[in-house]
């Protein structure tokens, strides 16, 4: 059936004021230099705003080296709770000179821009379609600061008072944060009050306050929390009950290391003694980083290791070993720009193909995609439970925005009766009562075999070989027995069908077009569904949040005419996934693709999809 655009509906009511449509609707984006110390200022400038009740989301767009280059901050405050980046710019605050006009033409008609008017601007550099507000930060912090890197550090705290003033942000709530921020350490809370007090106080005085664009308290948040990816797949790691950590550093992963490394130090030691009740170990490479996990999961502990794309290179021949081995792993992909080392400080969906066929050889793995940080603590704890269910590796495939970025998500919820799943593991006596122990016997049919932990018992041992083995664990060139043992890994994968979390559809009866995405696009494409459903189209949607693909994958894609596939990567390789691991028809996915190592938005979902509608209904 060709592509067609259904019929729009008319919708009743009033056209919005735009003016009014700008309260708790907009974007905020803040231009500086790395290493000035920027972060904690937009950290507090949008926590304050997460304390008024108002549902907000920040990116951070910063170099990968040091110090010394551009870096840009977007804090979207938007009343219907859209976590995506917009794609528009409302306020600019553009504190770096050298992307002055980059900055100046980001801006939105209509919008907003803020400078540091202690120093005279380029004539040239205006735009008659925006507002410029100028604010003599420098000028204003450097009359009450002596230190040279404390003038530098308050500039920045000084333009959060004056967006303060100029959006009706709440200052009791900024005051409280800073507090919590420095704690008993009354210097440096005096000095950021101080610097937020000269800003508030020179924007009230000399600007319109409030601007048309402006925050008024809601009551949205109060549920949630806000926090990144990387910091909740760590805390997921101790309630999944993981004691072994091994890691070489690498952007955007360390900080999940660091997290978890935090958290073993309050809730993995010994009251009584002292001692540590977990290891975590810096390897030299990712290489030997995977084999220390390896060896840690092999002797019965749960172990994992994050890292990104260039490290899942390294490691590939010890994936392929724990996969024929049969050995529990859980790794944490926050995925980032390649190909090669990439643009380590840009997001991308681009691992894909790489994890679901890691190693030589015929292989298949079981891929988790979280769609936000919550996710990453839920689908941490599932990954272990998946790891020795089915004596395999598991892959979670987060991402730098996921991982590294602050998002809006519901406080976590635990189930204090959780038990690990440590899969099918024979006991001292199990193994005490049988004749022989056979490692790789499948006696379910589910293509899991029984395994032991080292020690338990002299009748539980065996050889662990990457070699070729046959199903009594023996070595062997025999084509027949090797075969034996592939067979049975394929079952296996079919066994994993049945146990990986189930994908999350949005759906409508009759409606025929559809959309399947996963992880980090999922914010986009729910903004997108609500935009094309206002222009009158339906469009159905589903979010892989596993492979392998379940039945309800099939179902849904054999239930549509037209699919859109929505991913961050070039090459289309969840479409690629869909053709091969799936039955469906080729001519039915049409891809969009975004790649550009910016965080997908709605705007790219909708234009896509429009553009095909319009090509169909053309032909």
């Amino acid at each position: 059936m060709p592509l067609t655009r259904p019929r729009s509906r008319r919708h009743s009511g009033a056209v919005p004021d735009p003016m009014q449509s700008r309260t708790n609707d907009f974007v905020i984006k803040i231009a500086n230099v790395n290493g000035t110390g920027s972060a904690s200022a937009n950290g507090l400038l949008m926590k304050a705003i997460f304390r008024m009740g108002i549902p907000v989301v920040g990116k951070n767009f910063f170099p990968s080296n040091i110090q010394g280059l551009p870096t840009w901050f977007e804090i979207r405050v938007s009343r219907e709770g859209y976590l995506a980046r917009s794609g528009r710019v409302d306020i600019m605050v553009a504190m770096n000179a050298q992307t002055y006009t980059q900055d100046l033409a980001d801006v939105s008609p209509g919008g907003y821009l803020l400078y540091d008017s202690t120093w005279p601007r380029d004539k040239q550099l205006v735009r008659d379609d925006i507002t410029v507000v100028g604010i003599p930060l420098a000028q204003l912090v450097n009359t009450h600061f002596d230190n040279v890197r404390a003038r530098i550090l308050m500039k920045n705290v000084c333009y959060v008072g004056a967006l303060a003033a100029l959006l009706h942000i709440d200052m009791a709530v900024i005051k409280q944060l800073i507090k919590e921020t420095f704690g008993d350490k009354e210097k440096l809370i005096a000095g950021n009050l101080k610097a937020i007090e000269l800003g508030y106080n020179y924007a009230k005085e000399h600007c319109e306050c409030p601007l048309p664009i402006r925050v008024e308290p809601m009551h949205a948040t109060q549920d949630h929390i806000m926090v990144d990816g990387n910091t909740m797949a760590g805390l997921g790691c101790v309630y999944a009950g993981a004691t072994v950590g091994a890691w070489y550093p690498i952007t955007p992963s360390t900080s999940l290391m660091d997290a978890f490394k935090d958290f073993c130090e309050r809730y993995r030691v010994d009251k009584t003694t002292g001692k540590h009740r977990y290891c975590i170990v810096q390897a030299e490479d990712e290489l030997s980083a995977i084999g220390m996990v390896l060896g840690a999961a092999w002797n019965g502990a749960r172990a994992f290791t994050p890292t990104s794309g260039p490290g899942i290179s390294l490691m590939n021949e010890f994936i392929g070993f724990a996969y024929y081995a049969e050995i529990p792993a859980v790794l944490f992909d926050v995925q980032r720009v390649g190909p090669s080392t990439g643009m380590p400080t840009r997001t991308q969906q681009g691992d894909l193909l790489f994890c679901a066929y890691a190693s030589h050889g015929d292989t298949r793995h079981v891929l988790l995609f979280p769609a936000d940080p919550a996710e990453c603590f839920q689908m941490a704890v599932t990954a272990f439970d998946l790891a020795e269910r089915l004596q395999t590796p598991v892959f979670v495939m987060s991402d730098l925005d996921i991982g590294m970025n602050d998002w809006m998500v519901p406080k976590l919820k635990w189930d204090p009766g959780y038990v690990p799943d440590r899969g099918k593991v024979y006991s001292r006596e199990q193994l005490e009562s049988m004749q022989v122990f056979r490692r790789y016997i499948d006696s379910d049919g589910d293509g899991i075999c029984y395994r032991t932990y080292p020690g338990v018992s002299a009748k539980g041992a065996y050889f662990t070989r990457g070699s070729g083995h046959n199903r009594y664990g023996g070595y062997t060139e025999d084509a027949a027995e090797y075969q034996d043992v592939l067979d049975r890994l394929r079952r296996k994968y079919d066994t994993a069908k049945l146990l990986v979390p189930e994908p999350v559809i949005r759906r409508k009866k009759g409606v025929k077009i559809a959309i399947v995405s996963l992880g980090s696009c999922d914010g986009a494409v729910h903004e997108a569904l609500d935009v094309l459903a206002r222009e009158g189209t339906e469009v159905n949607y589903l979010r892989v949040r596993a492979f392998p693909f379940n039945r309800q994958v099939e179902e849904f894609l054999d239930n549509h005419e037209h699919i859109f596939v929505v991913e961050q990567n070039r090459d289309a390789q969840l479409k690629s996934l869909l053709l091969l691991e799936t039955s469906v028809e080729k001519h039915k996915l049409i891809s969009i693709l975004h790649y550009g190592g910016m965080p997908i938005d709605a705007r790219c979902i909708v234009s896509g999809i429009n553009n095909a509608l319009a090509k169909g209904a053309a032909a």
